[in-house]
């Protein structure tokens, strides 16, 4: 998954400037029959009598002068801090890894005081995202060998058969501001098409930007309605459908949702609060002794990041290869059905609304079967997960003073038992 710069050939983005995709959508007439088609080792489900199409891997060896560039480039944004050097926080941090492994798990919700480093971790996450194969110059980061995940123009392409430039890419990570208008989230018209051509054309937004990707909300919680209504309709159909000045398209916005908040602050809608797959509970440290060193280790960071980060490297090398390992693992791990009925017997009886506790714990547990390198899963890797997949789940009880998280674990262990 992943390829490493230096003497080694990597997949190069073209420096074509791409135009902005056609507002006409994909039609497919009544009848047509879809068949598999066989490129380069590619299975593709395509439309019966359609030409052939192929994939084009560009792979390039980067001269010395472009690499430097790209170093330079590199160190003048905004250091991270290193994932490998947070403190603490585990649940926090497992919750986050699961889901880099297997996106399909919906994301994570994280709640906690203010100043326990929320935002801090979810944004370490970058170094740590592995590289997917998407299709050059495509704005929707369209999956070349997947059409669920391609973009109307793409699709249009493929069926004409023309040839996909494919190139890797790291996995995007979108912020999305509490203040962002719905137009830049969503899309709209191209002004700039619209004057100079007097052509419309769509502009993509930040969900097309966050397709196959992560879309971060920091105080989700405080986010408008509006902009609430748009990521529930995104995460429940994968897609985003603009309709606006005279424009109708869809595009795919298939995205790992994660958001930080303080519970201070306010509650989250339960539609949206379910949309999230899993839910970590964040705590001021406690312990005097680990509070002085991460004290003393942002401190280190602030005075030189660059030093600091490269301390962490080795760490940072070693997870980001255990993800992709786990990545490439997953598809072979199994449960036993005994487990699986188990873990339903504990939504049942939780009184779980839908079925999505029980297929995101089962998952989960996958997931952290894969990153531990094993190719089945055990009841400690669901004891582990469980409680962040059903307690934000759960029915409120006002008067209920135990954590969920507990009611939750209590439930397992007189099912599991």
């Amino acid at each position: 998954m992943a390829s490493t710069l230096g003497t080694s050939s990597i997949a190069v983005l073209s420096s074509r400037r791409r135009s902005s995709p056609s507002i006409h959508s994909l039609s497919l007439t009544k009848g047509q029959v879809f068949g598999r088609k066989f490129c380069g080792g590619i299975e593709f489900h395509g439309v019966k009598g359609s030409s052939q199409f192929s994939i084009l891997c560009v792979a390039t060896e980067i001269n010395s002068t472009e690499q430097a560039q790209r170093i330079a480039s590199k160190e003048s944004q905004r250091p991270v801090y290193p994932f490998s050097a947070i403190v603490g926080q585990d649940e926090m941090k497992l919750c986050l890894l699961l889901n880099v492994i297997d996106p399909k798990i919906g994301g994570v919700m994280i709640m906690g005081d203010r100043g326990t480093g929320k935002s801090t971790t979810v944004r370490s996450l970058v170094d740590l995202l592995p590289k997917i194969k998407v299709v050059s110059g495509d704005p929707y980061n369209s999956d070349p060998e997947d059409p669920e995940f391609m973009g109307i123009e793409v699709r249009e392409r493929v069926l004409k058969g023309e040839q996909l430039e494919v190139v890797f890419s790291k996995i995007n990570m979108v912020d999305l501001p509490l203040g962002a208008t719905e137009d830049r989230v969503c899309g709209t018209i191209d002004i700039e098409k619209a004057l100079t051509e007097g052509v419309k054309a769509f502009e993509p937004g930040l969900l097309a930007k966050a397709n196959r990707g992560i879309l971060y909300v920091d105080e989700v919680n405080l986010l408008d309605d509006h902009l609430v209504d748009v990521l529930l309709d995104s995460a429940a159909s994968g897609w985003n459908t603009v309709e606006r000045e005279g424009i109708s398209i869809a595009h795919p916005a298939r995205f790992i949702l994660i958001g930080s908040g303080n519970p201070e602050e306010g509650e989250l809608r339960p539609q949206l609060l379910d949309r999230f797959g899993m839910h970590a509970q964040v705590g001021t440290v406690r312990d005097a002794e680990l509070r002085v060193k991460i004290v003393e280790e942002r401190g280190r960071f602030d005075k030189n990041p660059r030093e600091f980060r490269d301390s962490y490297k080795a760490e940072q090398a070693k997870l980001q290869q255990q993800i992709t390992a786990a990545r490439s693992f997953l598809s072979s791990v199994s449960m036993d059905r005994e487990l699986k009925v188990k873990i339903s017997k504990v939504c049942a009886e939780l009184n779980v609304d839908g079925l999505r506790g029980d297929i995101v714990t089962n998952r989960a547990a996958k997931a952290l079967a894969a990153l531990k390198g094993r190719d089945k899963v055990s009841a400690e890797d669901i004891a582990i997960v469980i409680p962040n997949c059903l307690r934000h789940r759960l029915r409120k009880d006002p008067l209920e003073s135990i954590d969920s998280g507990l009611l939750v674990m209590e439930k397992f262990y007189e099912v599991f038992s």
